[in-house]
């Protein structure tokens, strides 16, 4: 796809990773984020809702709570980017990750609580994960349902205390959304260069 020759997922790990640090240095902790992080960039929906501060439905995406914590999603995003360049354009890509992000965070806006900031790249990494399980299925023109019970699957194993569950759900659904309608248009634009060129190739 035309997103392989940019690595939009090492450009994405480095983002992360260099936000992590510039966090680590303010907050003067390299292991843990601090609660000042937490309150000025992770996801405070009473301030979102109340104070304004609607930059933090994107700044959150990039936040982690502990150096575990990124490794732990940049490991993830790492499998599940890489498979996702093969797949998609560099702006399908880019649309899937931080769209599918936003979608969690706004879940997470309008169920979650008001006082616990929300943060990390799971929600995005979800929206990558369910748009190339269901993309790899609906183009090959297999059941989707096998894809649905794998991606659902892996969404209860990581439901733990302290997990952001909207934001996960919200980016998966939207990226399982999203892989479907992009493998259902290129399907249906195959079809149709299949058949101008058996029409070029009639005997008469």
């Amino acid at each position: 796809m035309g997103c392989e020759k940019y690595k939009p997922t090492y450009i994405l790990i480095a983002l992360n990773v260099a936000i992590y640090i510039v966090g680590a240095i303010i907050g003067g902790d390299a292991i843990q984020t601090s609660s000042t992080i937490y309150a000025q960039w992770g996801q405070v929906n009473g301030l979102v809702l109340y104070g304004g501060a609607y930059y933090q439905l994107l700044t959150s995406m990039f936040i982690h709570a502990s150096i575990f914590h990124l490794v732990g999603n940049m490991l993830f995003l790492l499998i599940f980017g890489l498979r996702g360049e093969e797949m998609f354009t560099l702006p399908e890509y880019l649309g899937i990750y931080l769209l599918g992000g936003l979608a969690g965070n706004l879940l997470y806006l309008g169920f979650g609580p008001l006082n616990v900031a929300g943060i990390g790249a799971s929600g995005a990494i979800f929206s990558l994960f369910g748009a190339c399980v269901i993309y790899d299925r609906r183009s090959v023109r297999q059941s989707i349902l096998g894809g649905l019970v794998f991606a659902f699957f892996l969404f209860f194993i990581n439901v733990e205390p302290g997990v952001n569950i909207l934001a996960h759900l919200g980016g998966l659904i939207f990226g399982l959304a999203a892989g479907y309608l992009i493998a259902s248009r290129r399907k249906i634009k195959n079809e149709k260069t299949q058949f101008r060129y058996r029409q070029s190739n009639l005997p008469f």
